[in-house]
């Protein structure tokens, strides 16, 4: 059972095509073979997937190619709401499981959802026990950050770049188990800023003025450019900010913030990146 209707799965899976960056790990978490994927923006932790000659690219991950996915013969076929709209469609070319992830607000069961979803593809491959030990790995990775967090003052603030333009996520946004799960203070008005954030003004600054700022770069990924710095973020108004006086701005991760974000390894990479805001290593 998913959002988008039961798919009933009669016979173990061979033949799997993962149509989400999410879902490629997870599949390789378990050990599970991908048969093809898209290949536009493949994070570095699934790297060994670009150029494998057995994996076949299957488009891009907002449009994939679904006469590629039809010649690749899958007999599983997974997706994300991303690619919900051609889910008749692809399920007619086989069994279609959509990963009911909120990318618009993670505020509520964000890490209970990829547990879930952990449990489900273990149970369908017959890797029951590899599941459970990975659900009990995120579980105790999200108590470390919990207690990291916890009776700390900071507030923080998650920010995005995109070409020169920075916009923030609160409460009820993409970002929301940072704040929900993970324990983190938010930084600013607790206002919904959904899939896309609140745009960073003078007056947002001043009314927020965080403790701790991470910054996901998205144009270093969409654009495949490096990633911005210290030296290279001229937001005068961020500099304006404790965070950026006290050396704890935190240039996070942003393939695995921007292109995943809801699987084992990407949360497990987030936690790391919100644990440098309360470490001593985060001096831009």
């Amino acid at each position: 059972q998913h959002q988008l209707g039961k798919t009933v799965v009669s016979k173990q899976p061979q033949r799997v095509a993962a149509l989400d960056m999410n879902e490629v790990d997870f599949l390789d978490q378990l050990g599970v073979p991908v048969i093809g994927m898209p290949k536009d923006f493949i994070p570095h932790f699934l790297a060994k997937y670009q150029n494998a000659p057995r994996v076949q690219d299957l488009g891009s991950i907002v449009q994939p190619n679904v006469e590629r996915v039809h010649a690749a013969r899958p007999d599983l076929i997974l997706i994300t709401s991303l690619q919900a709209s051609q889910y008749k469609e692809l399920s007619q070319i086989a069994p279609t499981i959509q990963f009911d992830v909120d990318y618009r607000n993670s505020a509520t069961r964000h890490i209970e959802v990829i547990k879930e979803h952990l449990l489900t593809l273990g149970q369908l491959f017959g890797r029951q026990d590899t599941a459970r030990a990975k659900a009990a790995e995120l579980d105790a990775k999200v108590q470390q950050a919990r207690q990291a967090t916890k009776d700390r003052p900071e507030k923080a603030l998650i920010v995005l770049h995109n070409n020169g333009a920075f916009s923030s996520f609160g409460p009820q946004s993409r970002y929301g188990f940072v704040f929900s799960a993970l324990g983190v203070k938010p930084a600013g008005p607790a206002a919904d800023t959904g899939l896309h954030g609140q745009p960073v003004s003078s007056e947002f600054i001043q009314q927020a003025d965080p403790d701790i700022i991470y910054v996901v770069d998205r144009t270093a990924v969409m654009e495949r450019r490096a990633a911005l710095d210290a030296d290279s973020l001229g937001n005068p108004l961020l500099r304006q900010t404790k965070a950026w006086k006290n050396g704890r701005v935190v240039f996070v991760d942003a393939q695995a913030w921007y292109v995943t974000a809801a699987s084992p390894t990407s949360v497990r990479i987030v936690i790391d990146d919100v644990l440098k805001g309360y470490g001593h290593n985060a001096r831009p």
